[in-house]
């Protein structure tokens, strides 16, 4: 049975020039939507610009206010939230519903570090007057969100720039605009109720990304982009950001390793295991790409994992008992298809999934392949889908060293029961995040970001404000 596949009815789609959104279970049109164009940006960033001294001016306290109160109304409307992305996105609701919460609590989050911007005060060493070190805000924002997360990839640089005093400009994906543009509609009712600017938040759902970036970057009032996507569009934004040294946020690629010692839990390391790969159906950039275990436990972690991976149910996100949706797109299902068929063809084995399905949809089965060749494509890289490649190694030297063998550095994740073997494994192996005998690491209160190939910049925490705020000193 499926839940209700009604849209809200306040979702502001538009009018004029449209594209199409589409369900990628039924690959029917759910909704369509304006494609913004040249003027319309120019205009927004116009009015961002226009708008923001008395945004920056506003007491901290009061945007804090606006921010929980953001918190508030998602939280509200969860269900609208979640049956939105799972309609546009593919996702089961469950898990929709649980990006609501992951998402909305940026909006938490960042209300209470609104009121706790740094500064510091101190005497000159040479005695000759004080040192007075403020923060002010960077400006208006071009955001650029993904499709796997529409809500929370969003959320996590909107709720920041508010807090630090910055108009924000977001360009969502075009295969999931719906869930921006009910999140701006709901953030632009916070706002006037607060008596503040709707336009400090501007959704700009576009078929033309590349022109929309170039116009923007090449407009002196932007002053930041934060993008999260493909390492490769990533190093064009950076070149592009150049020009006007705008100030840069690129949360990138992946292509996280799942390390296993011979002193595991066993039972710990499979629930996180499906955690770690199967959260979002894999399309996660975090999701655990390379499972390497060691060659003492590999064997029932491989049927093990086989068991759990073969119990998953595939179909439309708001049916019962649904726990994986479809892949984004059909070339997105292609392509997790090629890389299973290339190991395939290598000498890697197929112990469940597999093959992709006959029927509408762009489904793609939950897959487990073991003994993949180590110069295997799919080893090198990002799957963005349900498989889970399973090799082996002999001693920990071995099983960091693989680990760390890949150009990017986002995610890790590391098991073990003995406590140096943690330490050593938490030092060692190179990512921006490390979880430790644990398969979920996302959190608005922690640094989301990678080194190497996956980026530069952190989102959440403490650090996260700081990307929206640029250091001011003061010689007293």
């Amino acid at each position: 049975m499926i839940v209700s596949n009604k849209l809200p009815a306040d979702i502001p789609t538009g009018e004029g020039t449209l594209f199409d959104v589409i369900d990628p279970a039924t690959e029917e049109v759910i909704a369509r939507v304006h494609d913004t164009d040249e003027p319309e940006w120019t205009a927004a960033l116009d009015r961002a610009a226009e708008i923001q001294p008395e945004w920056a001016g506003l007491a901290p306290r009061k945007r804090a206010e606006v921010l929980r109160d953001v918190y508030e109304e998602i939280t509200r409307r969860t269900e609208d939230f979640a049956r939105t992305m799972t309609l546009e996105m593919g996702k089961p609701l469950a898990e929709a519903r649980g990006e609501v919460a992951y998402g909305s609590d940026y909006f938490r989050w960042f209300a209470e570090e609104a009121v706790r911007l740094p500064g510091r005060f101190s005497q000159a060493p040479a005695g000759n007057g004080d040192i007075l070190v403020t923060r002010t805000p960077v400006g208006p924002v071009l955001a650029i969100t993904p499709w796997n997360f529409p809500l929370a990839m969003a959320a996590r640089k909107i709720a920041p720039a508010l807090a630090a005093g910055c108009p924000v400009l977001v360009k969502p994906a075009a295969e999931t605009p719906l869930t921006m543009l009910l999140t701006g509609a709901v953030i632009a009712d916070v706002l006037e109720k607060h008596g503040a600017s709707r336009d400090l938040v501007q959704i700009l759902p576009t078929t033309k990304s590349s022109e929309l970036s170039t116009t923007l970057m090449a407009n002196p009032k932007l002053r930041k982009i934060t993008f999260t996507g493909s390492t490769g569009v990533g190093k064009i934004l950076v070149r592009q950001s150049a020009d006007n040294l705008l100030r840069t946020s690129m949360e990138l690629g992946g292509n996280a390793p799942f390390v296993v010692n011979d002193d595991a839990d066993l039972d710990l390391v499979l629930t996180c295991a499906m955690q770690a790969k199967m959260r979002n159906g894999g399309e996660a950039c975090v999701a655990a790409n390379r499972f390497l275990v060691h060659e003492a436990v590999a064997d029932e972690f491989t049927r093990r994992l086989a068991e759990s991976m073969s119990g998953i149910v595939t179909g439309h996100g708001l049916e019962e008992g649904t726990t994986l949706g479809p892949m984004i797109t059909a070339k997105q299902r292609d392509n997790i298809a090629k890389l299973v068929d290339g190991a395939r063809e290598a000498g890697a084995k197929v112990l469940t999934g597999g093959e992709v399905p006959e029927g509408k949809g762009f489904f793609y089965p939950a897959t487990v392949l073991s003994n993949v060749p180590a110069d295997a494509e799919i080893l090198r890289e990002e799957i963005f889908g349900p498989v889970a490649t399973v090799t082996t190694f002999s001693t920990l030297e071995e099983g960091i060293a693989l680990a760390n063998d890949t150009e990017f550095g986002l995610a890790s994740y590391a098991f073990s029961e003995n406590v140096h073997t943690c330490r050593r494994m938490a030092a060692e192996l190179k990512a921006g995040m490390v979880g430790i005998n644990r398969g979920v690491i996302s959190d608005a209160a922690a640094p989301f970001g990678g080194i190497k190939q996956s980026g530069f910049g952190r989102e959440g925490g403490v650090e996260g404000i700081e990307e929206y705020l640029d250091v001011r000193y003061v010689a007293l």
